[in-house]
């Protein structure tokens, strides 16, 4: 990410700028909508403040901005929508839930849209988790990154089916030769896996979204 220097308006605060202006919107307005004060937002632009990946994720995420065009002014300002011109097919796609035919069988109505964000990896999913289970590891809400051709390794945590065949997110671990399936919350217990637990996919990232 670029860096300001002595006070001159940073390529990527003027973008911000660029965008805020786009869409009509005063500072304290764009700063509000981003849970941010005004005068972090002006030190932004003004290249005194260099914003953290979580507030370009939220910039991203709440004005349908291209990333890579926030970040290194190439393309379109606006990210295109799903299923329009050359990105088509581009990004990791969203699943509002892990169909059981996953991955060969994902109906359209999963997919809620792409993710593009520096560092996604290839044939690569994301969820968003819930609950607590795996606190503070990965909270309520946070964007989950998984691969379904990645082998898991002791210790990671993967996307595993339950009980009822429903996704969840556990820690895939090796006691005493035994595999074990393990939250992180101390509040909630490992299982062990029967003959119809499968993993989905191991865990590559995790993006969260923090209000600053």
């Amino acid at each position: 990410m670029e860096s300001a220097r002595n006070g001159a308006e940073s390529p990527l605060g003027g973008r911000i700028r660029k965008l805020r202006q786009a869409r009509g919107m005063t500072q304290k307005a764009f700063a509000d909508s981003l849970g941010i004060v005004q005068g972090f937002l002006s030190s932004i632009e003004r290249g005194r403040k260099v914003p953290s990946d979580t507030l370009v994720i939220a910039l991203c995420r709440t004005y349908g901005v291209n990333v890579t065009w926030l970040l290194q002014g190439k393309g379109a300002m606006n990210a295109p929508p799903d299923g329009a011109g050359e990105g088509a097919g581009e990004g990791t796609p969203l699943l509002e839930s892990v169909p059981q035919g996953f991955p060969e069988d994902i109906p359209d109505d999963v997919v809620q849209g792409r993710i593009v964000f520096p560092g996604m990896p290839l044939g690569c999913y994301a969820v968003l988790a819930y609950g607590d289970f795996m606190a503070p590891t990965i909270r309520d809400g946070d964007m989950v990154i998984f691969d379904p051709a990645r082998p898991a390794a002791p210790g990671e945590i993967v996307l595993v089916t339950n009980r009822w065949g429903e996704a969840i997110l556990r820690r895939y671990r090796l006691k005493a030769g035994e595999l074990l399936f393990s939250p992180d919350n101390a509040a909630y217990s490992p299982f062990h896996p029967d003959p119809d637990t499968r993993i989905i996919g191991t865990v590559v990232q995790v993006w969260r979204d923090v209000k600053l």
